[in-house]
């Protein structure tokens, strides 16, 4: 994976700095496995706009990811690495052995021809996806699940990665991208490796009309509103507006929303670095 700084000869271009994509093998999607996606330009179904800064953007197919990875045991090639405009991190499409096609999210070094498999008797190498209970401790893992047979949902975003610290009867200790330490249940699965393109993170859009190609509007910063519209406006000149705070008045910045009663607390060892 790497970055590409390009030449200014355009105001957009000077401080843009794109994917080189040189992972990526194919730019033609699997047909079977898109699907429409629609925009709602965040209005609701009655017309109204309830979700600001929202509008606009290139038009997607939504590509079928595979989460579960439930075909057990059963060994599947990659055939090729994607780009995919719904998420930061590539995809891998596999074939498995009795035919199958599915999308699943890469891996930093999985390449074109490689075998993945899922399930028990999988080994710990790159791909695979295994039971947290028969992971070896320490190894860095993604895509993981919370509940078992829910799917990933931890750890799916470009260059994350969490590490397996522990095994303590039905429960694993396993360290978060945020920081937090949690126990997971050991029928959860997870699967080896960090997610691909982890350069991700090193890319400049080098000019705003590369955000609205996104879908995402102008926002307008609190401080410069009126008090009709948000808590922080008002006041005369450049005033600085008073505690940070939400436009439904929740402060900001520090303020913990979560609820102390919650049933999973119990399940956080150690909480997120602030």
């Amino acid at each position: 994976m790497s970055v590409r700084k390009l030449k200014p000869i355009t105001p957009g271009q000077r401080f843009r700095v794109v994917n080189g994509f040189d992972t990526i093998t194919t730019d033609k999607p699997e047909k079977s496995l898109l699907a429409p996606k629609k925009r709602s330009g965040g209005r609701n179904s009655k017309g109204k706009m309830t979700m600001r800064y929202i509008g606009g953007g290139h038009k997607k197919q939504y590509r079928i990811i595979d989460f579960k990875r439930n075909k057990s045991g059963v060994p599947a090639t990659i055939k090729s690495i994607e780009y995919d405009p719904n998420r930061t991190a590539f995809i891998a499409l596999v074939a498995y052995a009795d035919g199958e096609k599915r999308y699943i999210i890469a891996q930093s070094g999985l390449k074109v021809g490689q075998t993945v498999i899922s399930g028990e008797g999988a080994t710990p190498d790159v791909g695979n996806t295994m039971l947290l209970s028969d992971i070896p401790l320490g190894t860095t893992i993604s895509c993981i699940e919370l509940h078992p047979g829910q799917g990933a949902v931890m750890a799916r975003s470009a260059g994350s990665f969490a590490q397996l610290m522990a095994r303590d009867g039905k429960y694993a200790t396993v360290k978060l991208p945020s920081g937090e330490t949690r126990m997971i249940l050991l029928t959860c699965m997870a699967t080896i490796g960090v997610v691909s393109n982890s350069d991700h993170q090193l890319l400049v859009s080098g000019k705003a009309g590369r955000t609205r190609w996104l879908g995402r509007r102008p926002r307008t910063r609190p401080v410069v509103m009126n008090p009709v519209d948000h808590p922080m406006g008002g006041g005369e000149g450049r005033s600085s507006g008073g505690h940070p705070r939400s436009r439904n008045g929740i402060p900001a910045k520090g303020y913990k929303t979560r609820s102390k009663t919650k049933a999973s607390n119990k399940y956080i060892l150690e909480r997120r670095k602030k």
